[in-house]
């Protein structure tokens, strides 16, 4: 890490709006007339429907995508009794999870009650607010009552997932786990290690999958919970075992099946080795595991491990169910999550950690191929196909068993409608990084003496995005690295001062003489230009010496925009070459070009740009759908800029019939389909929600999508170079170290791809 963990976890956390969520209206409410509909006297009419059908509130409200998190602190991830409010970031990242994975909103509430009866009370007082509740971090026994007497007396969903989540997913890992070994549920011998809220649960549900309550042992702090001991509460007292042992190492002999949710290292290599053949051991101690993973692995070859952290094989997070098994409970208007729907969800992640892996999995955990198997028991976190697994399964168990208010019959339509809802958009950037991770790139940060591009360097390094090599003077990067408390020890620096840098120059000079001549470029005058760090830089990666290229936060753009089409050179079969800008907002993923190159395009211009941009959208797995822009409509300026763009379209759709595009248009045609429609009719737009904008000039498409950035309307990556033979990028002046970050992030994706059509090509 750049910075201690605590550092960059509090600047994360208060940098911007302070903490991780937000409330977005979701209705227009710019006029009188919006907000005399969304409020007074118009709000009525949905009051009074609600008044006389209380289930109108999933019609009318957010009720049926709202979830209530409420803890009261007593048992914060691994920091104990900490208050209520000091686990609001907790219930906040819990939120975030919601909805980047399953599309829920949620409302965290922190309530600063310890005794369980008014706790009870407090939250069953605001449940009509919501479609369901999460509890979370509540310590046990509380807990258990807690959970228990919701469930009872409320008519939505709750689930205390401290409990639930772990158990669900442990017990998908366990079916997986016995099918790999050959074993039966019904027989084997189970120790579990803990006895809080989650083992308990786990344990419970293990027993509904079939395990046998004889063939379990579990164990506390003081040992095993045996019948002889006085000291038990009704939960410790359900799993007590009249076995005449006493310790975990007497437990462990001749067992099957090992689950850990208690202390680190209180499981010895010498307890693995005396279980049976074929164990399967779940360490689940977080950050650190009852037996490290090396000491696990070296006891015996024949072992099923698995942890709770994403650095090793088969983690059992949480996060693979309980977005999507509310998902689907909120879906159905369900009035609780029962058994049946929890085993819905165990039964559905085990069957997907059998189905093949998607590559974007794959190379999301730098695997080559992922297949069912020792290492491969549970699907990893960021599968897209958890969201329509769990959710439809979930949602299937709820209709069958009788909880729910609300009938789906259309089971495709709802599958295609939670990946519509959810979609690439949102993951787009974190899929890029995963690619990126998979297959980091040697990348050339030619500015590193600014502090975000340095900064960016050492991110991306930690990352694991790419191999950084920095351009500039070590005293001054070291300098401004102490100045940032930043490491940047192991990372390769190029200083063009220095005499050993002198053959390489001239090796670069005669190469991009050889290659230039023709244009009147001479040995002296390229190793004039091999002082300049773009120049350099560029050089190292037209030879492969570099795989990418940034630059950008000081050089001139027709500066670096010249060296870059003379040194790299523009992609065969266009003349020009461009940029684009992905905006990621709440509507959508829109693609802006050119918003760095051209100034004052041409007809020709125009054209390249369209049909790179056309390419580019289409790299990012989007189809475009491309209107090219102007102050006029389809002709009634003919004259100027409009002209132009007039003419691009007539070539374009004359020569690339299947290409989506038209124009010339005002932006409000492109963004209002109906308008559109309705007054030009002919538009191959027609019917089409336009995703992808081509501006007439860089004034125009510089200002609008900065434009949309400072008014806060979503986040951008780019600007991305269109159309260079190599993978070359060009930051702004302004660029943040997040801006580059992303941007170096699309520079290795952008060689990885390279390098792939190249390796198809010579095959």
């Amino acid at each position: 890490m750049a910075k201690s963990i605590k550092e960059e976890a509090l600047k994360y956390h208060a940098e911007g709006k302070p903490g991780k969520i937000e409330v977005v209206p979701t209705k227009p409410h710019s006029t009188q007339a919006d907000l005399s509909l969304a409020y007074s006297p118009g709000v009525a009419e949905p009051c009074l429907a609600i008044s006389n059908e209380p289930l109108d509130a999933y019609r009318y409200t957010a009720k049926g995508n709202l979830v209530a998190v409420i803890s009261n602190g007593t048992a914060v991830l691994g920091l104990g009794d900490i208050g209520a409010v000091a686990g609001k970031p907790v219930m906040e990242g819990k939120g975030l999870l919601f909805k980047i994975f399953a599309g829920i909103d949620v409302f965290d509430i922190e309530v600063d009650e310890k005794d369980p009866d008014l706790f009870i009370r407090t939250v069953k007082a605001i449940a009509p607010t919501f479609g369901g509740v999460n509890l979370e971090d509540i310590k046990a026994p509380e807990c258990f009552e807690i959970e228990e007497r919701l469930k009872a007396e409320l008519d939505i969903p709750v689930m205390h997932d401290d409990q639930h989540g772990t158990a669900i997913i442990s017990a998908a890992a366990l079916l997986n786990a016995l099918e790999i070994t050959g074993k039966d549920i019904n027989e084997v011998r189970i120790v579990v290690n803990g006895a809080g809220a989650a083992s308990i649960s786990c344990t419970r549900l293990y027993v509904l999958l079939g395990a046998r309550r004889e063939n379990i042992v579990m164990c506390d702090s003081k040992g095993v919970i045996s019948t002889n001991r006085s000291d038990l509460n009704a939960q410790k007292r359900e799993f007590a075992t009249s076995r005449p042992v006493a310790t975990l190492a007497e437990a462990m002999a001749g067992a099957d099946v090992f689950l850990g949710l208690s202390v680190a290292n209180v499981l010895s290599g010498e307890m693995v080795k005396s279980m049976n053949p074929n164990p399967i051991v779940f360490a689940l101690a977080n950050p650190d595991p009852e037996i490290s993973y090396s000491e696990a692995m070296k006891s015996r070859s024949d072992l099923i491990f698995a942890t709770g952290r994403s650095d090793y094989p088969n983690q059992v997070n949480n996060v693979l169910g309980f977005p999507y098994i509310f998902r689907g409970a909120l879906d159905t208007h369900a009035r609780a999550i029962n058994e049946e729907m929890k085993l819905a969800a165990v039964r559905a992640i085990a069957a997907l950690a059998k189905e093949p892996v998607p590559d974007v999995v794959n190379a999301a955990y730098r695997l080559k191929r992922t297949t069912f198997g020792r290492d491969y028991i549970l699907p990893k976190p960021l599968d897209p196909r958890l969201l329509t697994a769990v959710s439809l399964a979930v949602a299937k168990a709820a209709i069958a068993s009788g909880v729910s208010r609300k009938n789906i019959s259309d089971w495709d339509g709802y599958a295609h409608h939670l990946r519509e809802m959810m979609g690439y958009d949102n993951k787009l950037i974190r899929s890029f990084i995963d690619m990126a991770k998979a297959h980091p790139k040697r990348v050339v940060f030619a500015e590193a003496n600014h502090s975000n591009m340095i900064r960016a360097a050492v991110e991306a390094k930690a990352e694991g995005i790419c191999i950084p090599i920095l351009i500039g003077n070590e005293e001054r990067l070291h300098k401004i690295a102490r100045e940032e408390n930043l490491n940047i020890e192991d990372l390769q620096i190029i200083n063009l001062r220095h005499d050993r840098e002198s053959d390489r120059r001239a090796r670069f000079a005669e190469i991009l003489a050889k290659k230039k001549g023709r244009q009147g470029v001479t040995f002296d005058e390229a190793f004039e230009k091999m002082n300049n760090r773009n120049a350099f830089g560029m050089m190292m990666v037209e030879t492969g010496e570099a795989d990418a290229f940034i630059t950008g936060v000081y050089s001139r753009y027709s500066e670096v925009l010249k060296l870059a089409e003379e040194i790299i050179g523009i992609r065969k079969g266009y003349n020009y070459f461009g940029a684009m800008n992905i905006v990621l907002s709440k509507k959508g993923t829109f693609f802006l070009s050119d918003t760095l190159i051209n100034r004052h395009p041409s007809t020709e211009v125009l054209i390249d740009v369209a049909r790179l941009t056309h390419d580019a959208v289409r790299f990012f797995a989007h189809e475009p759908v491309m209107a090219m822009l102007s102050y006029s409509n389809f002709g009634s300026d003919k004259q100027g800029s409009p002209q132009k763009v007039h003419d691009a379209i007539t070539y374009l759709q004359k020569n690339y019939p299947d290409m989506i595009v038209d124009g010339e248009m005002q932006i409000n045609f492109a963004f209002d389909r109906k308008l559109r429609d309705e007054k030009y009719p002919f538009t191959r737009l027609h019917g089409r929600d336009v995703n992808t904008l081509v501006f007439p000039n860089l004034s125009s498409a510089n200002s609008a999508y900065k434009l949309l950035i400072e008014m806060g309307v979503g986040e951008t990556i780019g600007p991305i170079q269109m159309g260079l033979n190599k993978p070359i990028h060009f930051t702004d002046l302004e660029s943040t170290t997040r801006d580059i970050l992303n941007l170096t992030t699309v520079a290795v994706v952008d060689a990885i791809v390279q390098e792939q059509m190249k390796t198809l090509g010579q095959e």
